[in-house]
């Protein structure tokens, strides 16, 4: 059963922020997520630990590596032969690796429920390994996987939050509004803040945790805002495009501290958008492949 906000509608904004925190914090009413992470987690801080023995626990769970694999395979990342769970580790790293772990039960749940939501995701993944590897930047596979997860805050709002979630798409229809607009309004925090809270709850580093936050404003991130610039340009180029269904019925401006950030131009911005277009029918075919 979905968990709704007990505050009533007319109390205090703080108490209705307050409470949605304890409950997104509160991993365990989190999907399940998968046992292996505290065993990984404890081998990623050995500095002796080797991959053969992380991808050793991972494998385990045939179930988790099958996910690992399939995303790892996917156009987000443009390998299409990661074909064990080392090979996943060596050619994505551990980070990603574990981001896709602990995302996994969470994509599950938005490829059958929530497919636009689930093809957005995923061609923000695209754009953002893209822009980073146009801009030769180095992680782009780090910046892929933070493009992958930047909308993970609408899943955790739609899981615990269903009441919340009818009045701010509501608001989103019947007003005109952006969706960040709305859940502003409704439960004084967005998706980005919550997906946030989640990462940090899931002790992903800052250069995953930062451009999820902030990447519907980018001036405030502190650590990584380059790749929080290349996640906000690629979510913008995605809705733009009109792929999958971000909840957004208009295409918010790209902001100007991104735009400087990156150092693009209406040339380099159009080349990007002709690049997309094609990429952007790979990812529709994998979401079919994925669905069939």
């Amino acid at each position: 059963m979905p968990i709704t906000l007990s505050v009533p509608w007319e109390n205090e904004l703080d108490d209705k922020r307050s409470e949605l925190k304890k409950i997104i914090m509160d991993t365990r009413t989190l999907p399940t997520l998968p046992g292996v992470i505290n065993k990984l987690n404890t081998l990623a801080e050995d500095a002796r630990a080797s991959v053969q023995e992380m991808a050793k626990i991972v494998s385990s769970d045939q179930v988790l590596s099958a996910r690992i694999l399939r995303l790892a395979n996917s156009p987000s990342y443009g390998f299409y032969r990661v074909s064990t769970i080392s090979n996943a580790m060596i050619l994505l790293g551990v980070n990603v690796v574990k981001s896709l772990a602990l995302s996994s039960s969470i994509f599950e749940i938005m490829e059958k429920n929530s497919v636009g939501l689930w093809e957005h995701s995923m061609g923000v993944g695209v754009a953002a390994n893209m822009i980073a590897r146009k801009l030769a930047l180095p992680e782009c596979e780090e910046i892929a996987t933070a493009g992958l997860l930047h909308d993970i805050g609408k899943v955790i709002i739609s899981l615990k939050c269903s009441d919340a979630e009818k009045r701010i798409l509501s608001i989103v229809r019947n007003q005109e509004k952006y969706m960040i607009e709305a859940e502003l309004e409704v439960i004084d925090t967005d998706h980005a803040e919550v997906g946030g809270w989640l990462a940090k709850s899931w002790f992903l580093p800052d250069k995953l945790s930062e451009p999820i936050a902030f990447h519907h404003d980018v001036t405030r991130s502190v650590n990584h805002r380059i790749k929080t610039a290349v996640v906000h340009i690629a979510d913008v180029l995605v809705k733009a495009s009109g792929f999958g269904d971000s909840g957004d019925s208009y295409v918010p401006p790209i902001q100007k501290a991104a735009w400087d950030m990156l150092k693009l131009n209406d040339e380099l911005l159009a080349d990007l958008v002709d690049e997309l277009e094609d990429k952007l029918v790979e990812v529709r075919n994998f979401s079919i492949e994925m669905q069939g």
